[in-house]
């Protein structure tokens, strides 16, 4: 059962991001935003001026007080020990923005917003760097590589994803989701699920810099692996019966979580596959063997056991929650040393399911 953090907005959440001091903060409609200590007490809260809606939040990895949050089509830097004002504000972007990202190196932040563009801002010197647009519909997420400060992926409901190096204007590489292969699909089309176009929702690179996943209207979870200038798609599976509207690698693993407007949350491990197919046959014995981690399930079923999966070569999700409500945003945090799950949806509170590692 999820624990609830409640008496804090009045309206859905939209967006969440947990510091490495345990801090958590979220972003709400109609301007709201707030922050929350590690128990769930409210820290603080501030409501921006126009109310327009809080879309994405992020702290810095280096500086836990600095926090960025996008609302409408401006960017504000937050101190969270003083959360009265702004300690900077910038309108780069026309449209309203759906999702920042912050490099490692933290000298850039790329903003993404509906009219397809991404504005990479320099942070040091205060002023755009870089307009990428090649998008042709909402820019809907986007994310920089871990390891590599100058190059990040995108998506959007133009069906598009996108590999950029901020050295270059134009993207690496495209593909358009609605023309992958279906004969990718590691396994049969869910009951239900409809045939609905592969608008695509979010994006999440795993730590290793060159694995990540795409989760996209279509109900597929796409798994890609950077190759240079260009990227291949390694997995497409289903789990969800509606769209996939958020994916998240955990930190330090390819423990995948994915969070649909069905209502579900499902956690799967690509690691198998991934490391397979980045075996070499001459290299094969040096393959280091990776430790599976398993959860125990909540509020549903798995579909299969670990033995099925590798029998029948198939995916199927290690924990499977019956969440209920279409999931707005998640991540993987851990709270007093325990690994969780914090869940935005369309109520006003967070749902902190815990993960039990057996």
């Amino acid at each position: 059962m999820a624990v609830k953090w409640t008496g804090g907005h009045s309206s859905p959440i939209l967006c969440l991001n947990a510091s490495k001091e345990g801090l958590v903060a979220s972003g709400a409609e109609g301007g709201d935003l707030i922050t929350w200590g590690e128990d769930g007490t409210l820290l603080g809260h501030i409501q921006f001026q126009g109310a327009d809606d809080v879309t994405s939040v992020l702290f810095s990895h280096s500086r836990p007080t600095k926090l960025y949050a996008s609302h409408g089509e401006t960017i504000s830097i937050m101190d969270v020990r003083f959360l009265k004002s702004s300690l900077d504000q910038f309108h780069v972007n026309e449209e309203e923005i759906n999702c920042l990202s912050l490099n490692e190196t933290e000298n850039l932040l790329a903003s993404a917003d509906d009219s397809g563009a991404i504005k990479i801002l320099d942070l040091e010197n205060k002023k755009v760097s870089r307009s990428l647009k090649k998008h042709s519909n909402i820019c809907s997420s986007i994310a920089f590589r871990p390891r590599r400060p100058q190059s990040l992926v995108s998506c959007g409901l133009d069906m598009q994803v996108m590999l950029w190096n901020l050295q270059k204007a134009r993207p690496l590489w495209i593909t358009n989701l609605q023309e992958d292969e279906t004969e990718e699909m590691e396994s049969p089309q869910s009951p239900g699920q409809l045939l609905n176009p592969a608008l695509a929702h979010s994006v999440s690179v795993a730590s290793c810099g060159n694995i990540f996943s795409c989760g996209a209207e279509d109900g597929k979870i796409r798994i890609f692996r950077v190759m240079g200038v260009k990227c291949e798609q390694e997995l497409g599976f289903k789990g969800h019966t509606l769209g996939v509207s958020q994916v998240y690698f955990l930190p330090e693993s390819y423990l995948l979580l994915t969070g649909g407007n069905d209502g579900k949350i499902m956690l799967w491990d690509v690691s198998s596959e991934v490391e397979k197919k980045q075996k070499s046959p001459a290299k094969h014995t040096h393959r280091k063997k990776t430790k599976r981690a398993t959860y125990t399930k909540q509020g549903g079923n798995t579909n299969a056991s670990v033995a099925d999966e590798e029998e029948h070569g198939r995916i199927s999700p290690k924990l499977y929650i019956e969440h209920g409500e279409k999931v707005n945003w998640l991540l993987g945090t851990k709270i007093k040393g325990h690994q969780n799950i914090l869940v935005a949806d369309q109520t006003s509170c967070i749902s902190v399911y815990l993960l039990n590692e057996f």
